[in-house]
């Protein structure tokens, strides 16, 4: 079976084919940088880092595009609440999402474009819209003509008369329908020149002229949080097509992250940002917790629910850790058919976890009965599996080499080990109230140990 893919323009699982046989480009709205970034903010970057390793894994040559949103109302706003330009409101924030991304594990995107830096591109696009009658110009603005594109309203499933655009009332506009693409220059903000006067362009039209850009005309996959689908990508794909561009193929949408049925935003008050979170769990047991729910169902964020996943992803850790520890590196597996059909089945990461689950159960118990061999390749393929979710704990990524001081390290394990073996001496000479103090101190250290068939084993507990 290959990949198949909700796809919210069908409302429907399709196929994934794409454009270019063994490629697969990707536009993923990325972040408006207005703020510091909290975890509903990057359950999307997570998601669709998540869609390219396993496109990546699936031979494909993956081309990712994330854009940032620098220049909007609420970053004009915000900026000029705390006195700063908006520019170095903006920089600040992108620097604090792209650590964000990267302390959670996300790969780089192939490219990350800045709105303000595709000014000349956006004007493009409008000419073209202006010329095919589907855009106009009135008092320094310049408006996408809703009413001229019939097929308006075919992603998100709106009806006309059911909607407004969300944007403040206009004289200038023919229609109510219409959406911004140029804003006239008002008093205060930046400006960008344009044959339709000084402005700045509409948050619809910089994805719209980014994406194409990057991905041609037409591309596999534009992606987003659902919040999204109207307007904002409604009106991508309405501008991109009334241009004459095939524009996405398919087109993949995440939940929010919630607290209290709510959607996590700042305007409401409630966020958990990155920083706070990881001063709490370590980044790959965030990471778990925000992966390993389908991408299209909402996450209920609950303390219960962040100690349940990060004891999740430690039995996993725990395994790989014992295994390597008694037999030595383990080696990397290719993922077995268990995972590989949640996988293709709309990147279904309940059903990849469970896999992966099953697997550390066959090692564990293999483990239990002596069978290193069995255990070793229960661990491969564990790791083969976490890999491509990005969570393998023996990874350059998550393995103690990453976090901790290497010196430090060798020095723990070789006072472990020969309190190990002393305890091992008092046991082979059945003095087992010194065995029993030797593991009591090891445990007050932090030091759990393990007795099994083939010696004891010790992790350090979190």
């Amino acid at each position: 079976m290959s990949l198949h893919i909700f796809d919210s323009a069908t409302r429907g699982q399709r196929e994934f084919t794409p454009l270019k046989d063994g490629a697969a480009s990707i536009y993923v709205c990325g972040a408006t940088v207005q703020g510091i970034p909290h975890i509903g903010h990057v359950r999307s970057g997570l998601n669709f880092d998540v869609l390219r390793r396993w496109l990546t894994h699936t031979g494909h040559d993956v081309t990712l595009v994330r854009n940032v949103t620098d220049i909007e109302d609420k970053i004009l706003a915000k900026a000029a609440a705390a006195g700063r330009p908006w520019w170095e409101w903006a920089a600040t924030h992108e620097r604090a999402f792209d650590e964000a991304y990267g302390v959670l594990g996300c790969l780089p995107p192939t490219i990350q474009p800045r709105a303000t830096g595709h000014i000349t591109q956006m004007v493009e696009l409008m000419q073209r819209l202006i010329d095919a009658g589907h855009a106009y110009a009135a008092g320094g603005d310049v408006y996408f003509s809703v009413p001229s594109y019939p097929a308006y309203g075919e992603l998100s499933g709106h009806k006309l008369d059911d909607w407004n655009q969300g944007e403040s009332a206009s004289t200038t506009k023919r229609d109510h329908h219409d959406f911004t693409l140029w804003k006239s220059a008002k008093p205060g903000e930046p400006s960008w020149p344009s044959p339709w006067g000084p402005g700045r362009p509409g948050w619809h039209l910089e994805c719209s002229a980014m994406a194409s850009m990057y991905l041609g005309p037409e591309f596999d996959i534009h992606g987003g949080g659902i919040d999204l689908v109207f307007p904002h990508h409604e009106n991508e794909q309405a501008q991109s097509r009334a241009a004459g561009d095939g524009f996405s193929r398919y087109w993949m949408h995440n939940a929010w992250v919630t607290m209290s049925g709510e959607k996590m935003s700042k305007s409401l008050g409630n966020v958990v940002s990155i920083p706070e979170m990881i001063n709490r769990v370590r980044p790959q047991e965030l990471r778990y917790y925000l992966v390993g729910p389908h991408y299209r169902s909402m996450i209920e964020y609950s303390e219960a629910a962040l100690e349940e996943s990060v004891r999740a992803y430690q039995r996993v850790e725990s395994f790989l850790r014992k295994i390597t520890q008694r037999t030595g590196v383990v080696g990397i597996a290719e993922p077995n058919a268990e995972f590989v059909a949640a996988m293709n089945a709309d990147l279904a990461t309940p059903a990849a976890l469970a896999a992966v689950h099953n697997a550390v159960r066959v090692g564990n118990t293999a483990l239990d009965d002596g069978d290193d061999s069995a255990a070793r390749e229960a661990a491969a393929a564990v790791r083969g599996m976490t890999e491509v979710l990005g969570l393998d704990p023996l990874s350059e990524r998550w393995s103690d080499s990453s976090t901790v001081d290497t010196g430090l390290r060798s020095a723990v394990a070789a006072l472990v080990e020969d309190l190990l073996e002393e305890r091992q001496r008092a046991r082979a000479n059945k003095d087992f109230a010194l065995a029993d103090a030797i593991r009591d101190r090891l445990l007050n250290a932090g030091v759990a140990v393990e007795d099994t068939p083939g010696g004891p084993l010790w992790t350090v507990k979190d």
